[in-house]
């Protein structure tokens, strides 16, 4: 690594943690003050009350990175200049990219890991601490659901299972299985004892068959060998315990996996419900980008503020991060109404900053 890339690095990183755990220290403070009494009751053990607060703040990194990004590029660039330290590098041949190419780097790197963030910790991370903290921080007792229906409606299968540990959904008791035809009609109705999910397929043990014909009458059954079997693998379900998880999930929790198969499978979502949700799987998948288009803005900024006026760059900055988000909370309302087309609402104040930070930016070059 270069000589110039590591003190451009430094510069940037020292103020980048500041910020960073400025932002983390305010979040943790405020809900300190709202759990404190729950805390102190409880006396929970300390990685716990440190897990807490991680899953506590997880949801929100996808806007505290940018905003950490944006102070600390403001701050690096104007630091540089108020110094002469652009002037003296360009003076010496090195290309503006040059100088700012750590910080972008630094940017991707936040958006790669605000990304997997929102997709493999946050989720699962900030619906614990909300049941912890509903349960004073008290030690969980085993979950058990009754009566959960789950329906596949592509494969035309319904299942009713009489109990479920959401601690162990791979073990389902009491459970009727229903089979339909294409046009809705019942054909099959399985009723069992216990289904167990093992290596990817579900075990029905201790089954009973009820075939119907196209006007849903009671019928002999075509496969009698099949009654004799106290135990049999279905390998064609394709339904995982996850499935019947997602069922008590909160939407804000599902991965974006859960988010998509969930539209897969309930193709009877429709109108302003499916593009509310298809919105928010798009936004799920663009908004680890906004640390990049901020950061691009503030660069530029950063320098106008140590060349003219440090009020004037940073209002400008300021402005345009607000304005981001602005404009980002009004597609999403026009996307959630119908009022605009859900892809288009996702990318459009990305690719609209990220052509005013490039303007910006190459202004300064």
């Amino acid at each position: 690594m270069r000589i110039l890339t590591r003190y451009v690095l430094r510069e940037f990183l020292v103020p980048l943690g500041y910020c960073l755990s400025g932002f983390l220290g305010i979040y943790v403070l405020f809900e300190l003050f709202n759990s404190a009494s729950r805390l102190i009751e409880s006396k929970p053990p300390l990685l716990t009350a440190v897990a807490y607060f991680f899953g506590y703040v997880s949801p929100y990194l996808e806007w505290l990175f940018p905003a950490a990004l944006m102070l600390a590029a403001l701050y690096t660039m104007w630091n540089f200049c108020r110094h002469s330290e652009i002037t003296a590098m360009r003076a010496n041949g090195i290309g503006f990219i040059a100088i700012v190419r750590p910080l972008l780097a630094v940017a991707l790197a936040a958006t790669i890991a605000v990304a997997l963030l929102n997709e493999f910790y946050a989720p699962d991370a900030a619906e614990w601490a909300f049941e912890l903290r509903e349960r004073r921080f008290k030690p969980r007792d085993v979950q058990v659901k009754e009566n959960v229906i789950f329906r596949n409606q592509p494969a035309g299968r319904r299942w009713r299972v009489d109990r479920m540990s959401l601690d162990n959904p791979n073990v389902l008791e009491g459970v009727l299985l229903s089979f339909d035809r294409p046009d809705e009609s019942r054909y099959l109705n399985i009723t069992c004892r216990k289904a167990e999910y093992l290596d990817g397929v579900w075990w029905l043990s201790s089954l009973n068959y009820h075939y119907f014909d196209e006007l849903n009458m009671p019928m002999e059954n075509p496969f009698p060998a099949f009654s004799a079997l106290s135990l049999r693998a279905f390998p064609e379900l394709d339904e995982t315990p996850r499935d019947f998880l997602l069922m008590n999930k909160a939407w804000s929790y599902y991965t974006t996996r859960d988010m998509l198969h969930e539209l897969k499978t309930q193709p009877m979502v429709e109108g302003k419900l499916r593009a509310s949700k298809r919105y928010d799987i798009g936004k799920r998948l663009v908004a680890p980008f906004s640390c990049i288009v901020i950061t691009l803005f503030a660069i530029p900024a950063g320098v106008v503020t140590g060349r003219q006026s440090v009020f004037k760059g940073v209002i400008a900055a300021v402005a345009m991060f607000f304005g981001f988000y602005a404009m980002d909370m009004l597609c999403m309302m026009l996307a959630k109404n119908l009022w605009l087309p859900v892809p288009l609402a996702v990318v459009l104040p990305n690719l609209v900053f990220l052509a005013a930070g490039l303007a910006l930016f190459h202004r300064q070059r």
